[in-house]
């Protein structure tokens, strides 16, 4: 019995770390893990399942994290794997790690602020620029180059970049 829980134990570990490394299609330096979009993975009978929540509910890069999770387990010995999507409770940004936040600001794109933050409700919220660090900027647009990104724009160093909005 003993043995059996260590066994599975070390199997679930050893999935877990096969699928911790696939890396988000829409921002490649992160990895599910990174995003806290990898949930859980479990047994079930002898099957692994991984359990995922997508950043929202429409996000586009969902079936082809599903599609690597999959590939990721067959590459590491495990056949028949089950992903399931949870949408309750929704995603956060706080379950962003704090690697993962470091390195979306060396990427170039504004890691989310904290939610505890409650600036963003009294509309001054201040983004600090990932290239200058200057907290002197702008949004420039709601709409950045994908659905879960803002547009904003350094008023100090000028340049725009990426600001991970917060959910």
């Amino acid at each position: 019995m003993v043995i059996d829980a260590i066994s599975n134990a070390l199997t679930k570990q050893r999935a877990w770390d096969a699928v911790a490394g696939v890396v988000d299609p829409e921002i490649p330096v992160l990895t599910i893990a990174d995003l806290g979009v990898l949930r859980d993975v479990t047994l079930n009978d002898g099957r692994v399942e991984v359990t995922i929540t997508p950043t929202y509910s429409g996000c586009p890069a969902m079936n082809m994290i599903a599609l690597e999770i999959e590939l990721a387990l067959e590459r590491a010995g495990f056949r028949g794997s089950k992903i399931r999507t949870m949408l309750s409770p929704a995603w956060t940004t706080d379950w962003m790690s704090d690697d993962g936040r470091r390195k979306l600001r060396d990427y170039g794109i504004a890691p989310p602020i904290a939610s505890t933050s409650r600036r963003a409700l009294f509309g001054v919220e201040q983004v600090p620029c990932p290239q200058c660090g200057s907290g002197d900027t702008e949004l420039l647009s709601e709409f950045g180059s994908t659905s879960c990104k803002a547009l904003w724009r350094c008023k100090s160093c000028r340049e725009p970049f990426d600001y991970f909005k917060c959910h």
